[in-house]
């Protein structure tokens, strides 16, 4: 198949899975076209099968803020009828489904049509699609899609529960390449980090409200008063420089690293004995995944797709929103008890291989050839 994918080139999850899932299904012989502002943050090198097209806004004196929407779309009309694309498989709704409506219609007045598959994130739906500028065009987008996809069964609900949807959401978990992430041997590197045999709690993410950094940072304080600990946050945001604030209210700097954006998360992932994700939203958890790909038991709260990855009691422990007490409890229970701690490990790891790469690969195959099927129906549809 020759497939168009249009994502966010940013670090957020969107776009890494997006990205991840162009490689992998260029790796089994498809054709993949990325088309977005900006190379996608995962798209560092060359790989067969793999091509990348910019779109360019135009800078006018009217315009306050350059067209994105507008200029997007006609850079995947060009793409789609001059790689002759199968399919466009937009991630993230805002603006992208839209777009890709936008596409088909011009599209079709040319007698052509490109069957479209939206995939729904999570703050796609749950944040910014529901509000009140952008519902209507989110709940139409998603209607008017070919195939919709969703990467967890909470983040499905959600949108069924916000919107008025008449298409059928298929739910196609997010994966991990285990080629990336896995335990790796990196006691050297540790060393440097615990140089006294210190326990190791990372966090990531995009340091967003949302996040609840403080309260990674409130758990860590406990922990800290029991175990000899650090603290390793890795990401940047808008938080950031109030966390830090916190760092030196508290009197822990010497113990809490803030590292920002790391391309290689799966090297301190390697020697984290807990990850620690305490969200208020999460559709899935893609960064606790990664961290239990390395064999790093996962401390959550217990909202959106959490529960469906971390499993309460064995693959770490799920906590109500803001109770960190708990939290912390968990963790220390967790961290004083090696034997436990390595069961938890075991198990972290079994969990994750449950979304391999190479297990959800052939289910987006399968999809998008449903889709591609259907379109004869769709097109007749169309043009009545």
């Amino acid at each position: 198949m020759k497939i168009g994918i249009v994502c966010y080139p940013t670090y957020g999850g969107s776009g890494v899975v997006a990205t991840e899932l162009g490689k992998g299904l260029a790796a089994r012989g498809h054709q993949v076209h990325f088309i977005t502002y900006r190379q996608p943050a995962r798209l560092t090198t060359f790989q067969e099968n793999v091509y990348y097209h910019e779109v360019s806004s135009a800078d006018y004196p009217l315009f306050e803020y350059p067209p994105y929407d507008t200029a997007l779309a006609s850079k995947l009309v060009d793409v789609v009828k001059y790689e002759n694309l199968d399919l466009l498989h937009v991630h993230y709704a805002i603006p992208h489904a839209a777009v890709a409506y936008m596409v088909k219609k011009i599209l079709l007045q040319e007698g052509r049509y490109i069957p479209v598959v939206t995939t729904l994130h999570g703050t796609d739906i749950t944040l910014v699609g529901k509000n009140g500028a952008f519902a209507p065009v989110v709940a139409f987008s998603i209607n008017k899609s070919d195939g919709v996809t969703a990467v967890s069964e909470s983040l499905k609900r959600d949108t069924e529960k916000i919107f008025d949807i008449k298409n059928e959401i298929k739910v196609i978990y997010n994966f991990i390449d285990f080629d990336r992430f896995r335990k790796l041997d990196k006691d050297h590197f540790k060393k440097a980090i615990a140089p006294n045999g210190e326990r190791i709690l990372t966090h990531v993410s995009n340091f967003r409200k949302v996040k609840r950094v403080e309260d990674v940072i409130r758990v860590f304080e406990k922990v800290y008063k029991k175990i000899p600990c650090k603290l390793l946050l890795i990401g940047d945001g808008p938080e950031r420089q109030s966390m830090e604030e916190l760092c030196r209210e508290i009197g822990l700097c010497d113990e809490i690293r803030f590292l920002g954006k790391q391309d290689a998360v799966e090297e301190l992932l390697a020697v984290s004995d807990l990850f620690i994700i305490p969200s208020g939203s999460e559709s899935f958890g893609l960064a606790a995944l990664e961290a239990m790909a390395c064999e790093v038991p996962v401390i959550s709260s217990n909202v959106g797709g959490l529960p469906e990855i971390n499993i309460q009691g064995k693959t770490g422990f799920l906590s109500d929103l803001g109770n960190v007490e708990e939290m912390a409890a968990n963790a220390i229970k967790l961290l004083s008890d090696d034997k436990l701690l390595q069961q938890f490990r075991k198990n972290a790891l079994e969990q994750a291989e449950r979304f391999d790469l190479e297990n959800v690969l052939p289910q987006y195959e399968a999809y998008y050839e449903e889709v591609i099927q259907k379109a004869v129906t769709n097109y007749q549809a169309e043009i009545e």
